[in-house]
């Protein structure tokens, strides 16, 4: 995916821009979470958001006017982040609360998602937690309502200590092996079915990082090489999304 360089505000500082790139070398690990979030009929997140560099072109100024604000709704074809504004701009006038946007990677500043109180990403926050001094972090908290815990261990998935596996496949993908076979040997059309933009279900699941369910898929006869609207494999996908642990399978 080819995307365009983003300018950050002059007053971001390196810590805060190491944040910022931080968030999208590991956004795919919201999208996995959202996606199966997306499936579940008892919700399991209290909220789950990600953080956009909008800009505007200022005249007289050499560089963009540049705010970060959070959207909700979150969508992710494997090229484009797309969901609703949910903050009023403070000087852009180009953006407004509830509108919709379509965006690349390169324009994340970061993501978080939280489930029982207990938070995941939210690099910049953590970020600005580790200059504040204990009473000042305890308000901070106090006001999001939400257990940020460590600002030194920044948690990615559910139980990353106890459970390093979670990084490579998602409990729910593993848990849903029999169910999704089942699915799939009663609806077998669903395996080489694309959607209105090319996209197959072995492209979706590899966009969310699903090994177990990729690896199912390929044995029930997918299609490697099929391509999307824009010309994409899942193998591509996999490569530019940057689950490294699906291209062997792909290939």
């Amino acid at each position: 995916m080819t995307e365009k360089p983003i300018f950050y505000s002059e007053s971001d500082n390196p810590e805060m821009i190491k944040a910022f790139h931080k968030a999208q070398e590991t956004f795919r690990y919201f999208w996995r979470e959202l996606s199966w979030e997306y499936r579940r009929i008892v919700p399991a997140l209290d909220l789950a958001c990600v953080k956009i560099a909008f800009m505007q072109n200022v005249a007289h100024q050499t560089t963009p006017a540049v705010e970060h604000m959070w959207i909700n709704e979150v969508e992710f074809d494997g090229d484009m982040i797309s969901g609703v504004l949910i903050n009023d701009p403070t000087e852009l006038t180009n953006i407004k609360n509830g509108d919709f946007v379509e965006v690349p990677l390169s324009q994340v500043s970061d993501w978080l998602f939280s489930s029982q109180g207990d938070t995941y990403g939210g690099f910049t926050i953590q970020q600005l937690r580790s200059t504040m001094g204990e009473a000042e972090r305890k308000e901070h908290d106090e006001a999001w309502g939400l257990n940020f815990g460590d600002y030194h261990n920044i948690q990615l998935v559910y139980g990353q200590k106890e459970y390093p596996e979670h990084l490579i496949d998602h409990p729910m993908s593993i848990n849903m092996k029999d169910s999704l076979i089942k699915f799939l040997q009663e609806h077998p059309d669903e395996i080489t079915n694309q959607n209105e933009a090319g996209y197959t279900l072995l492209h979706r699941e590899t966009i969310s990082g699903n090994r177990s369910s990729v690896e199912i898929l390929l044995q029930l006869g997918a299609d490697k090489a099929i391509k999307t609207g824009n010309g994409k494999t899942a193998l591509d996908f996999a490569k530019q999304v940057g689950w490294e642990h699906l291209v062997p399978l792909l290939q």
